[in-house]
């Protein structure tokens, strides 16, 4: 039995920015109001997700520049971590470095292989501006990760050298979505 509300439910479904928006490209600014606009943009964010189907989305691909992140995403266990935070630091980053294929919301259709550590620790605040510590594994430290990188405006891509970057450009180039 489910107890709460279900995230996302009041919420309504932007449009995703895309690779070439430059609101991807700059780091975004602190959460300094903590109100019904910030829980409206989380209740937006979860709605948006869902409906693109992803695991995580950071305010900025819904063209708002804030420090928030949402995600409903499993670990490698497939225990299921749902939640959001507010004005993230990544405080830690540790074990191996697995290099595992790696897509986003803002590239539709595209995926690299993309080199994460997997273990991941955020720090940051609720929507009601309570402290809270995200921890994660696998799978899921890789989402922590990626949400945050988009905070910083930086983007999967980013991280990719040689061969790989080169494919992805070239995909992004002649995906359907592409502004170039």
């Amino acid at each position: 039995m489910r107890h709460g509300p279900i995230p996302g439910a009041r919420g309504r479904v932007r449009p995703l920015t895309l690779l070439g928006d430059t609101v991807l490209r700059e780091p975004c600014r602190e959460v300094t109001v903590f109100g019904p606009e910030l829980a409206d943009l989380v209740e937006d964010l979860f709605a948006t997700m869902y409906a693109a189907r992803g695991v995580g989305l950071a305010a900025n691909q819904v063209g708002e520049p804030l420090r928030v992140f949402v995600y409903d995403c499993p670990d490698d266990e497939d225990a299921r971590h749902l939640g959001h935070v507010v004005n993230p630091t990544l405080v830690e980053t540790g074990g191996v470095v697995v290099r595992g294929p790696e897509g986003c919301l803002s590239l539709p259709g595209l995926e690299a292989g993309t080199e994460r550590y997997d273990h991941a620790v955020i720090e940051g605040f609720t929507v009601t501006g309570q402290p809270v510590t995200v921890r994660g594994s696998g799978f899921f430290a890789r989402c922590l990760q990626h949400e945050y990188d988009h905070l910083q405006g930086r983007l999967y891509a980013d991280r990719l050298t040689g061969w790989r970057k080169r494919r992805l450009e070239r995909q992004a180039a002649k995906a359907s979505w592409s502004r170039g």
